[in-house]
């Protein structure tokens, strides 16, 4: 019998991104990088609080984690799964991205 688990995490990691906007923020921060939610809101066109929003969906799923640097909270792309799903969706390369330097050491 397959691992039933193995299918339900992978349901929840599409769960999370099965929302333009999540996967707008999520593809954004695997290009750019580390961004805080006022450059994601430039960005998207989108209100602080309906970005801040979809960013707790996407942590809650350990899509995203983020790191305080002063009064700003910037996040980065956490799942290596999730960047494989959206570099499908769009076409990208893995080299285009941007990693966290122990998420790119690891994948070298």
């Amino acid at each position: 019998m397959e691992n039933e688990m193995g299918y339900a995490r992978k349901a929840e990691l599409l769960k999370a991104l099965s929302h333009p906007l999540r996967l707008r923020i999520v593809r954004g921060l695997l290009i750019n990088g580390c961004r805080n939610v006022g450059c994601m809101e430039a960005n998207t066109g989108q209100s602080q609080s309906c970005i801040s929003q979809h960013l707790m969906r996407l942590k809650a799923a350990g899509v995203v984690r983020a790191a305080r640097a002063g009064n700003e909270v910037y996040y980065e792309v956490a799942d290596p799964e999730a960047a494989a799903v959206v570099s499908a969706l769009f076409g990208d390369r893995a080299e285009d991205y941007q990693w966290p330097a122990e998420e790119a050491a690891g994948n070298q």
